[in-house]
């Protein structure tokens, strides 16, 4: 158990580091842009001192470690600073947007998940089977696919051809549950098509592999049918890999639909940030990409604590 929570403590403070590291990274990457944020704001028209007076407003007149230090105190006290395009609150701005990306990705995985684990214990049961062959195919042209590519296909069939759900997901906090969920069918399924096939294959893999084991092959000898073999015996010991590929694939659901929103010009973070580069609103984009970099490395920390948590090897790696 202590040994268990010492890999626990050393993953999460492994994350914190990260997690600075990118904000630097950040931080970097947006100073780097070309050109000056305070003319590009302000139109060429603008006289010297009112571009003088923007700047120090925008406190662009300090050095870059001054001004990075400066906004990490204000990240650490929950201080997103104020939006360039409208002076509106970041927080303010953000709260709302990413609340409708968690939906979004919240409804894909409900999909996705138990569709990816039921196809991939069928794979593994019929195993070289013809099913297991033309669902192999399957999976992969629809993850060879690029995100707008099946959003585009999606669309075309269901919104167009047959006028089922609709082309843009815009939702609102007047809407009922049932009335989000209908809005955002199309891009759900989008984000569905292309993780399943990733989660489908691992959990296949995970349970072939299993299956090779000593004491699935007592157990076969013992006269257990297969099925029962592979859904209580084989899957629970393949658990730790296909929870760390949900996770991942979560993550990939949370950060990765910033074009399927805007395909669907969809209300999210992802849409938002789009939006902000657009406009040069410097400080939406780092608070933008900074919760897309920490959500992601949250979801990768918890793939790795249930790794290590559902994996008796690595609580004892000796």
């Amino acid at each position: 158990m202590r040994g268990t929570v010492y890999l626990v403590v050393k993953r999460l403070a492994l994350g914190v580091v990260t997690i600075i590291v990118i904000s630097m990274l950040i931080f970097v990457g947006v100073e780097a842009l070309p050109g000056d944020l305070a003319e590009a704001i302000l139109g060429q028209e603008a006289t010297p001192e009112t571009v003088a007076a923007f700047r120090k407003e925008l406190k662009l007149d300090m050095p870059p470690h001054v001004r990075y230090f400066a906004w990490l105190g204000g990240l650490l006290k929950g201080d997103l600073g104020n939006s360039l395009a409208n002076g509106r609150p970041i927080s303010e701005l953000i709260g709302w947007r990413f609340g409708n990306t968690i939906f979004l990705a919240a409804v894909a995985a409900v999909i996705a998940v138990p569709v990816a684990v039921i196809l991939g214990i069928l794979a593994a049961l019929y195993r070289n089977t013809l099913f297991d062959k033309i669902l192999s195919m399957v999976t992969l042209s629809t993850i060879s696919f690029p995100e707008f590519f099946v959003a585009y296909i999606l669309i075309a069939l269901f919104s167009v051809k047959i006028v089922l759900f609709p082309s843009i997901s815009n939702i609102n906090e007047q809407m009922s549950l049932w009335e989000k969920i209908y809005a955002i069918i199309l891009p759900s399924l989008t984000l569905t098509l292309v993780v399943v096939a990733h989660m489908m294959r691992q959990t296949r893999a995970a349970i072939i592999n299993i299956l090779a084991s000593p004491f699935i092959e007592m157990a076969r000898l013992k006269g257990i049918n297969r099925t029962r073999l592979i859904v209580l015996h084989a899957f629970p010991n393949a658990l730790s890999p296909v929870i760390n590929v949900i996770a991942l694939n979560l993550a990939y659901l949370i950060v990765g639909v910033v074009i399927v929103e805007v395909v669907f010009v969809y209300p999210g973070l992802g849409q938002l940030l789009v939006d902000s580069v657009s406009k040069r609103d410097i400080p939406v984009v780092q608070a933008s990409g900074l919760i897309f970099a920490a959500t992601y490395m949250s979801l990768n920390l918890l793939a790795d604590v249930l790794s290590i948590i559902s994996n008796p090897r690595l609580r004892n790696p000796r």
